[in-house]
């Protein structure tokens, strides 16, 4: 009996045989080759406060790594991680990843647009730049075919027009200027496309301008090359043979309407055209021969740096021959569908303004692709989801 309780004593006081992989002795030192389920565990841990590490060590050197990978992830400079909505992950039988709920990686980061557009603020008041940066995002997005379904040959605003194929388009003469000027915001914010930075400069210009706020939408995706541009004759032309048909057939092409038609002409309101790139206006006027920006061509309103009505009311009084008017524009007059928009344009700018504004945002979001597919809407609090 003594000798069973002898053994009994001994067998109680043993320690526990340790697994392989706790091993007690002495750590090796870390090469540190981090199996599948280890670093799963590290990225798991960056989703809150509350995390835990789920690797045990003793080792300071995995300690030191582990600790600098949750830095780098909490990081709001990092361009890697903060474009990511984090999620628990799992390890699968095999060793590889399995999400509870995959990442998602926004297509722009909603942090660098907003610095983005603060810069190309500043940039407006300094090159006085605006019209060229709203006819920048419109030809990006103009060459939405509805009748096409596979992205992107169905065009639109996907940042096509930055490479030279679609910038040598007849319609496009002079953008190279508007992109070299927006490159300079591009190379700051590497994350944020193309695709969204033109619709960003865009609605910016026109706000900017004095005119309405814009609904936007970022999160567009870009194009990878050349080979995914667009055709060309997808744009509109400024003196068509039978200009109302004209219209028709390109916006009615981009699911618009005749009031979408009426009111996006009224963006002429800024800007000047010039006879060597468009053919169309005269080399200056008294209302841009000193500028402001480069001096000459002729522009359609007499403040054209100012977002208003103006552009429908000198069409209809047309009584300054240093006002450009174009068959395009002659024509939102003489058709009686636009004719009713165009009118009421002329005597109530708030109407203008509101009828603007939705058909600004619907253009700046034809055939573009998504991610997150919901969008994401800046505003002066944190970022959201678009609606």
């Amino acid at each position: 009996m003594a000798e069973q309780v002898s053994r009994l004593t001994l067998l109680l006081n043993a320690p526990a045989p340790t697994p392989p992989s706790q091993s007690l002795s002495q750590p090796k030192p870390m090469a540190l080759s981090l199996s599948a389920a280890a670093s799963s565990r590290i990225f798991a841990s960056s989703s809150s406060s509350t995390a835990r590490l789920s690797l045990r060590s003793s080792s300071p050197s995995l300690l030191s790594f582990s600790s600098s990978l949750k830095s780098l992830a909490f990081s709001p400079r990092s361009s890697y991680f903060s474009r990511y909505q984090r999620s628990a992950v799992n390890v699968s039988n095999s060793g590889g990843f399995s999400t509870v709920a995959s990442p998602k990686c926004a297509a722009s980061d909603p942090d660098q647009l907003k610095s983005a557009r603060e810069d190309i603020k500043e940039l407006l008041k300094s090159k006085f730049c605006h019209p060229i940066l709203v006819r920048l995002g419109w030809h990006d997005a103009g060459t939405y075919n509805k009748n096409i379904e596979e992205w992107p040959q169905r065009g639109g605003a996907n940042g096509s027009l930055r490479f030279e194929v679609e910038l040598k388009h007849a319609a496009n003469a002079g953008l190279v200027n508007a992109l070299n000027l927006i490159q300079t915001v591009k190379d700051k914010y590497s994350g944020v496309t193309y695709a969204d930075l033109f619709q960003l400069a865009s609605a910016t210009a026109i706000e900017e301008a004095g005119g309405p706020k814009i609904p936007m939408k970022y999160g567009r995706v870009d194009v990878s090359g050349p080979s995914e541009c667009p055709e060309e004759g997808r744009l509109p032309a400024a003196g068509p043979p039978s200009p109302a048909e004209h219209l028709r057939e390109v916006f009615y092409r981009m699911g618009l309407n005749d009031k979408e038609i009426v009111a996006l002409s009224g963006a002429h309101t800024l800007g000047r055209s010039r006879p060597e790139r468009s053919g169309w206006g005269k080399p200056e006027t008294k209302y841009t021969k000193d500028g402001p920006g480069a001096p000459g061509g002729q522009s359609w309103t007499v403040q054209w740096l100012k977002f208003d009505n103006s552009y429908f009311k000198d069409i209809k009084a047309k009584r300054d021959e240093d006002l450009l008017v174009l068959p395009t524009d002659a024509v939102l007059f003489e058709d009686p569908s636009f004719m009713v928009y165009a009118e009421k344009y002329a005597e109530d700018q708030e109407t203008f303004f509101k009828d603007y504004a939705e058909a600004h945002a619907k253009l700046s979001n034809l055939g573009a692709k998504f991610d997150p597919p919901e969008g994401i809407v800046l505003d002066d609090g944190p970022t959201q989801a678009a609606p």
